[in-house]
């Protein structure tokens, strides 16, 4: 049976200034998911947030916080980032020179694992990485910064890598994800919808968020 759908907003593409009331705003609005993605300047070229902003968003939010690590050694950041209220931690198999240990890291620090891949890394990289993972994430654009186009071309390795892990995992999306976008990586085997600018942009959240889910 198929996972069903989740709507994780991004708060990249949120007001800084106060995020705590975002956070409230937009899980009111019905997400299911928080995305909290974590730049280090070097992995990618921003940088964003740390574990201690990570602790103080566990605070704001009764939903999960799924902390995406674009970062480079993400195995030393694990226990960092869980101890600061992570539920899921994903980080890019292009940045671990041995993926398995941080997937075992992540799962004995108590939270859900899930490996990335960037849009020019194939699927094939994760071959033997997906009976070990809770989920896996597909960059839709490259990382780095919120408000990029959608890559068409990503359709396929959604579609491939559904094909790979199964009906049962989570299969998320993050990049340039909106109610045309949404409804094509749903269609492609997608079940886990990373939205920023789409959500953060809008005039209301929850008419934003309700268009999202229409995409099934």
């Amino acid at each position: 049976m198929a996972p069903p759908l989740k709507i994780a907003p991004s708060i990249l593409a949120s007001d800084f200034s106060r995020l705590g009331e975002e956070i409230h705003d937009v899980i009111r609005a019905g997400a299911d998911w928080i995305h909290v993605d974590v730049m280090d300047g070097h992995f990618t070229p921003n940088i964003t947030i740390g574990p201690p902003v990570v602790a103080s968003l566990r605070k704001h939010s009764e939903v999960p916080l799924d902390v995406h690590l674009m970062i480079t050694d993400p195995d030393f950041y694990v226990k960092p980032f869980a101890d600061a209220g992570a539920d899921l931690i994903s980080f890019h198999v292009e940045a671990a020179y041995h993926p398995h240990r941080v997937i075992g890291k992540i799962k004995d620090a108590g939270c859900k694992a899930g490996i990335v891949l960037n849009p020019g890394t194939s699927q094939e990289d994760i071959d033997y990485l997906t009976e070990a993972v809770d989920f896996v994430l597909v960059m839709t654009v490259n990382p780095g910064f919120g408000g990029q186009a959608f890559i068409p071309d990503m359709l396929r390795k959604i579609t491939k890598i559904r094909a790979m892990i199964g009906p049962e995992k989570d299969l998320e999306v993050d990049g340039g994800i909106d109610d045309v976008t949404a409804a094509q990586v749903v269609q492609a085997g997608a079940n886990v919808l990373v939205a920023g600018s789409y959500i953060y942009r809008s005039d209301d959240y929850a008419e934003a968020i309700t268009s999202l889910r229409a995409t099934v």
